[in-house]
């Protein structure tokens, strides 16, 4: 029982749970008295909080869309930003990231099912690779723009973060390769291979304005 006590372990727990935390479905059902687990793609993120909440009130789904990406984000940035504070190097710090977008995208309160981690892993990255995730929000808001299709921004967001983290840097500062950030790519790729597989075949819907 002592190895669950170790600070290290603990926050390692806590970073998963809070990244469980499912604010989309929460938001939905406080105030649109909706279950986003039960209509569209049943992801609890902003997208189908977007979608099923527009169904009813399409002023209401933008406003709940918007704080769904402001609170899973800040989940991600806020356990990053602890480990930094405790003094962990920047190894743990991205275990840490990776575990929040991990309790996102399979959620303990929901029976490890969950949303597909991009604005979770969007604050994660703000705070350890903040100028290729600015790139990658552009990227993301202009591709978005352009196609309204979310899943087509936001994989384009997550490649130009990569991408340019590559570019940017031979290896990520103090961990000395890349694996960290391709892991978290990978969870958030994988998460989207339903989207992709619609995009190959021309069925992803339209959701972004």
């Amino acid at each position: 029982m002592e190895f669950l006590t170790h600070p290290t372990i603990l926050l390692y727990l806590s970073a998963y749970l809070v990244g469980g935390i499912p604010f989309g479905y929460i938001l939905a059902k406080l105030f649109a008295g909706v279950d986003i687990k039960r209509s569209g793609s049943r992801s609890i993120g902003a997208t189908n909080v977007l979608r099923v909440v527009g169904q009813h009130d399409q002023r209401l789904a933008r406003y709940l869309a918007a704080a769904t990406i402001l609170f899973d984000s800040l989940k991600g940035a806020a356990m990053v930003l602890v480990a930094k504070a405790l003094g962990y190097p920047l190894s743990v710090q991205w275990l840490v990231g990776i575990l929040v977008v991990l309790g996102h995208c399979y959620s303990p309160f929901l029976k490890f099912e969950g949303g597909k981690g991009v604005a979770t892993g969007m604050g994660v990255l703000l705070v350890l690779l903040p100028f290729e995730t600015i790139l990658g929000i552009i990227v993301w808001a202009i591709v978005g723009k352009l196609t309204r299709i979310s899943s087509l921004a936001s994989l384009s967001g997550l490649a130009t973060v990569v991408i340019a983290s590559f570019i940017l840097h031979p290896q990520l500062p103090e961990v000395g390769s890349h694996a960290p950030l391709l892991l978290l790519a990978f969870i958030i790729f994988y998460k989207h291979l339903p989207n992709i597989y619609r995009l190959i075949v021309g069925e992803e819907r339209r959701v972004l304005g």
